[in-house]
Order: structure tokens, then sequence, then C-alpha cells
């Protein structure tokens, strides 16, 4: 199993922080940092699917998940399920085999007004491709996160 943390702290609130980083409005101006035009499909209730997409070579492709956890305010857990193609959901071909059953788990912690965010991303299978990517964009993306919200 490989296991990735990352971890931010933000002066705001929990509640302001969820919010921003969720929301339809504002997921895609820290989330582009992963590719330009990013945004989802659907929402983040627990058992609801959800599409993380951007343009990639003329088509609109990305990941697909499941919110398999929602306590509002405290805690996110996402599983990946496959991957989209051109607005197409696939779930059996290899890559889509290599990236299901990963964990995306966000916890947010307030302490003295203040949120640590932590974002803890597990696959049962090494995907050396998940294992680069995220080790070079969530930085970056809590970063800008951090930044967007201490300005708002």
């Amino acid at each position: 199993m490989v296991e990735i943390h990352f971890s931010i702290n933000i002066d705001a609130p929990k509640e302001k922080v969820w919010d921003f980083m969720i929301g339809k409005d504002t997921y895609s101006l820290w989330a582009d940092v992963f590719m330009k035009g990013s945004y989802f499909v659907g929402d983040w209730s627990e058992g609801s699917k959800i599409q993380f997409l951007a343009p990639f070579k003329g088509q609109m492709s990305g990941m697909l998940s499941r919110v398999k956890e929602n306590r509002p305010y405290e805690f996110i857990s996402l599983e990946t399920e496959g991957v989209v193609y051109n607005g197409q959901e696939d779930t059996t071909s290899k890559e889509a085999r290599e990236w299901s059953g990963t964990l995306e788990n966000y916890t947010f912690k307030e302490v003295d007004g203040k949120t640590e965010l932590q974002v803890d991303l597990s696959a049962d299978v090494v995907n050396q491709e998940m294992i680069e990517m995220s080790e070079k964009t969530w930085p970056d993306a809590l970063q800008k996160l951090k930044k967007l919200i201490e300005k708002s």
C-alpha cells in the first residue's frame, strides 16, 4: 500500500475552508494547479458520484470518484472508481483499474480559529504516476488554496 500525506494551516475557520475548497464557484480557482480548467461535475454528498474534469488533448477528461464519507466541516473521503475520457466514464480499462480504489481523505481541524487541512492519499496498487503527480502538485495546490482563502 502507498500512503501520501500533506497538510497546511490556513488562517480561517474550518467552515470557510470547507466551503471554499469544495464550492462549485471556488473549486476551480485552486484546483487548476492540477490541470488548467479543472472543475467537477456532481456533488459532495455521501454516496454521490463525482467527476473531476479538465480539458486534455481537446477532450474533457479526468477522474471518476464516489464520495465514500462526508461529515460536514470535518471530513470527506473520496474513492476513485475509474477515469473519464471525452465525457465517457471508464471503469474497466487498465488505466481505470490502476486508479480504482485510490482514497483521498480530507480532514479539517480547527485550532485557535485557524484550520489545519490534512490531505491523505492511499492506494493498494502502487501507481507511480499518482505518486509523482501528487508529490508535485498537492503542495502547490494547498498553498494556492491557503492564499485565496486568506485573501477573501
